[in-house]
């Protein structure tokens, strides 16, 4: 029978909803029963297309005896940590307290007044590595309780405490000394990996705001562009369909956690339109363009937005097994390519000995991740080919390949909408529509827009955080309304469209009102109606995506540069330099911030271009040549809000503007473009 989850939306909990585990969703109830009934909570946090979360679920709460034992001794409470960041936040710092380490799927034993005493994250069926088995574990813990409640009582009060603690700023503001970004860069350089680029060593994560960061820093720049360039070889990029896996499980970029996360695409997707501006390299455009594609293909709703996730495991009738979808063993590409394989297998190092396994499912055996070591002129020149005559093959070969994966069975997708990440994709969409001069990519952004207006905003102006099945639920958070407001700024950026730079103002507005603490100079991730949890998080560090107080600083300069006259920059140098400390001695996790620094301390520079959008063509062709991540963009076909800049017969005219000062305008691109490379773009 299936159980309390089958009401739910969330794909994540309807995974579970015919668990034998009598699962409750977060709710007041859940910990009223756990009252009534005088047992702890057992907290279950995950996500749709966790792997190890599967794995836990397969050997565990798919298993009757360990159910009815979970059933006999807990209430039971089962969260998607996507639908609900804020709770996930909350007890993730209590896991990390307890353990050291954190990662999904999370344990977290609770008492009925929601306070954690003990924590953890995968726990094996049977003792291994240390680890005691799950069954053991729900044993211990159900004994504890019975006959030492009062020392997990007290163990969960100063733990609740810590949390609150650790929830507020740790240190006095400061202002950063002039040379903050310098050594910021020099903090990021001590974890770079000269040899393969990223930070660090396995598994290794795409980092995608330590990468925006550094783009924006000269001294740093280097280091960026040479990890995305060995991140589009590797096997985290999906060398067929496009877009990036969500991390490599080694230092080498080669063999990924191979599912896919809407909110790393999108960021990256933003990061490689950077680089090509910086460069001018046709590869940075290419794996743009190829992950936009992926995204538009796979990812998007009918509706316009945009879904969060697709698993890393292939659904087979034994089970799921990681990476079958996105791997070959030469005989499969050679029954696809007939003749043509043996390129193929040489450019993307495909092997008999392969080079993945999935190690749960032994039976299913070695096969190869693609990846591709070489440039197609290095490879070209290694075969003695015609570099554009192997790039026509390798095309059609992609494509034909590309083919035959999609009637393979697909991995899941997690068809929820979250506003956050989808203002991650707007973001990216609009970006691509104005740098790459492609209109249907800004007809993508535009749609979601739309579908965010009408799906997810209540009357007030307030965002809601999800979008399943027809319904938007649970309070918006600061994430959904600060990056999706950042979105709107690039699709004003894009188009010229102020509705959207207004609807930014908007949110803003609400930002101001139910995030900002004054007081203690910070942004809170959850706003003061939201459901009361343990304690309310003011978030700086980054996880996978743009930090709470990064995005909201950075929103703030930007409402600055437009609007002015009010205290938005003040509000984002108050935030960094609550920070100060963090910013000044973490190696890496503060790229969000650091951007808002770097933004902070560049001169005021505006880009105005005025003229019908025919007329300003040529110019916004050459404006978006140009890397410029801290101007303000202004098109507009009368001015807009910039009442100063009226447009004037003859075509389309650029205002260049440093410090509130604007040089004289001009209407020919080639002078633009001198005036653009002065300001460093």
């Amino acid at each position: 029978m299936p159980n309390r989850l089958a009401g739910e939306t969330s794909p994540y909990l309807l995974q579970h909803a015919d668990n034998p585990v009598d699962w409750w969703p977060w709710s007041p109830e859940a910990f009223e029963e756990a009252r009534r009934r005088d047992v702890p909570v057992l907290l279950s946090v995950g996500y749709s297309t966790c792997h190890w979360c599967h794995v836990m679920a397969h050997e565990s709460f798919e298993d009757e005896a360990t159910a009815a034992q979970m059933n006999a001794g807990f209430v039971n409470v089962k969260v998607d940590r996507e639908e609900r960041p804020d709770v996930d936040a909350v007890y993730m710092a209590a896991t990390q307290a307890l353990t050291g380490q954190g990662g999904w799927p999370m344990t977290v034993f609770l008492t009925p007044d929601a306070e954690p005493f003990y924590a953890g994250t995968y726990f094996p069926p049977q003792e291994m590595a240390g680890m005691p088995s799950f069954r053991r574990l729900l044993g211990s813990i159900s004994a504890a309780w019975q006959g030492q409640r009062g020392g997990l009582l007290e163990n969960a009060e100063k733990l609740t405490g810590f949390i609150r603690d650790l929830s507020q700023p740790q240190q006095e503001a400061r202002a950063l000394p002039e040379d903050a970004p310098a050594r910021a860069v020099e903090n990021i350089t001590r974890l770079f990996d000269a040899r393969r680029g990223g930070f660090g060593g396995a598994p290794k994560f795409p980092s995608p705001t330590n990468l925006d960061f550094l783009l924006t820093q000269p001294e740093g720049r280097e280091m960026a562009l040479f990890t995305l360039r060995e991140m589009g070889k590797g096997g985290i990029y999906d060398q067929l369909g496009g877009g990036f896996h969500r991390y490599s499980v080694d230092a080498e970029w080669l063999v990924p956690h191979f599912e896919k996360m809407l909110y790393d695409n999108a960021q990256l997707t933003r990061t490689l339109l950077r680089a090509y501006q910086l460069t001018g390299e046709a590869t940075f455009a290419r794996l743009a363009r190829e992950t936009l594609a992926y995204l538009e293909r796979e990812m998007r709703s009918p509706e316009g937005g945009f879904y969060s996730a697709q698993d890393a495991d292939t659904p087979t009738e034994h089970g799921g097994v990681e990476g079958l979808t996105f791997t070959w063993t030469p005989e499969e590409i050679t029954t696809v390519l007939g003749e043509e394989a043996p390129l193929a297998l040489r450019y993307f190092n495909v092997t008999a000995q392969g080079n993945f396994r999935d190690p749960h499912r032994p039976e299913y055996g070695t096969r190869s991740v693609l990846h591709t070591p070489q440039t197609v002129e290095e490879f070209a020149q290694a075969e003695d080919l015609e570099p554009e005559e192997l790039r026509r093959t390798l095309a059609a070969a992609k494509a034909r390949l590309l083919a035959a994966r999609q009637t393979r069975t697909q991995p899941g997708t997690d068809t929820k909408v979250l506003t956050s990440w989808n203002g991650l994709a707007l973001a990216a969409f609009a970006d691509a529509g104005r740098i790459l001069g492609e209109p249907g990519y800004l007809e993508i952004a535009r749609r979601n827009a739309d579908f965010i207006r009408r799906e997810m905003r209540l009357p007030d102006g307030t965002l809601r955080h999800t979008f399943k099945d027809g319904r938007a639920s649970v309070e918006g958070l600061l994430e959904d309304h600060a990056l999706y407001a950042l979105g709107l700024v690039a699709l004003y950026q894009a188009t010229g469209e102020l509705a959207h730079l207004h609807w930014a103002r908007e949110l803003w507005g609400i930002i101001r009102r139910d995030f900002w603490d004054d007081e203690a100079g910070v942004f809170w991730s959850s706003g003061g109606n939201a459901e009361t949890l343990l304690t309310r998080q003011a978030q700086a560090f980054d996880s996978a995506v743009l930090s709470d107080n990064g995005a909201a600083a950075l929103l703030a300069v930007w409402m600055d540069r437009y609007f002015g006259g009010e205290d938005a920059e003040q509000i984002a140098r108050r935030v960094t330099e609550r920070y100060h400390a963090e910013l000044l001695a973490a190696p890496t996790g503060m790229g969000g911030l650091w951007q808002a620094v770097a933004f902070l301390d560049a001169p005021h520079t505006e880009v105005a271009v005025i003229g019908t959008p025919a007329e300003r063509a040529a110019l916004e062709r050459e404006l978006a040549r140009h890397f410029l991540p801290f101007t303000a963009l202004a098109p507009s076909e009368a001015g807009g809000d910039l009442p100063v800049l009226e447009a004037r017969p003859g075509g389309g005219q650029a205002y260049v503007c440093v410090n509130r000062a604007c040089q004289l305008p001009t209407r020919d691109p080639a002078e633009l473009g001198r005036q653009l490379s002065a300001l460093g773009g």
